[in-house]
């Protein structure tokens, strides 16, 4: 997808948004800089992302940032990206360090793996994932029956407790023991670096708490198919490679001024 097929409102949008004076670039990852593929582990980057990533990030005034459900850990392992690029993951949970989940919530966290784990025992295809902040149950090689089935069960358990926070993504349901979303992470990522303007581009249904704390010249960009409150969208991560190089371009362009 070269550059020139983008939207023209969104190329206007994104000239508007890289001449404010600091800028604040933010990604999720699966889905967004990495193809969906039925192992995560997996879940390659696309190269030309993670390069953009890094030349923005060495931009004067100018913080990048991914914002992933995954652990911070995974991140890191793989992307390679350097400190520059800042990584926060399970949904916002770890910021600035490690998750510090309070004794309350961490024996939530304990009685939610132990629930979820014998709900989804023997089910063929479901895939649970245990992270620091909160339990995920995918389902994207479950049949239909067996995903729908396993989704009831976590809708009409776990996911009713008081003090847990259930997440739907595309064939993937996360409770989550903290407070904490992609979107209280961008805001919180916005107010730190003092950003002017934010650019978050994203493709699941969690992202969409990214793009509901947008403001007027923020720029959101949903990637791929769906119902979303982004302004703007592409179809697939190469779309999002093009709003990237875009991106750096004109913030290129933009600090040299």
């Amino acid at each position: 997808m070269p550059e020139t097929s983008l939207d023209p409102d969104l190329r206007q949008a994104l000239a508007r948004a890289t001449g404010v004076d600091r800028l604040l670039v933010c990604s999720d990852y699966d889905g967004t800089l990495a193809p969906i593929v039925t192992d995560p582990d997996q879940a390659y980057p696309l190269p030309a992302a993670l390069d953009m990533l890094r030349q923005l990030a060495a931009l004067p005034r100018t913080t990048v940032a991914l914002v992933s459900g995954r652990p911070r850990e995974q991140l890191a392992a793989l992307t390679s990206l350097p400190p520059a690029v800042l990584l926060v993951g399970s949904h916002g949970s770890e910021y600035h360090a490690a998750v510090q989940l309070t004794p309350e919530q961490a024996e939530l966290h304990q009685r939610v793996t132990t629930a979820v784990d014998q709900l989804v025992a023997g089910l063929p295809g479901v895939r649970v994932e245990y992270k620091p902040a909160s339990v995920a149950v995918h389902t994207r090689t479950a049949s239909p029956a067996i995903a729908a089935r396993a989704q009831q069960a976590i809708a009409e358990g776990p996911a009713r407790w008081p003090g847990v926070r259930q997440l739907r993504g595309k064939e993937v349901v996360e409770l989550l023991v903290s407070r904490s979303d992609k979107g209280t992470a961008v805001a919180a990522l916005r107010d730190e670096h003092a950003a002017d303007a934010v650019l978050f581009l994203g493709d699941d249904v969690t992202d969409e708490h990214a793009f509901e704390v947008l403001q007027s010249g923020d720029v959101g960009v949903k990637v791929g198919p769906g119902a979303t409150r982004a302004g703007y969208r592409v179809p697939d991560p190469s779309g999002a490679v093009q709003v990237l190089a875009l991106t750096l371009r004109l913030r290129r362009h933009a600090t040299a001024g």
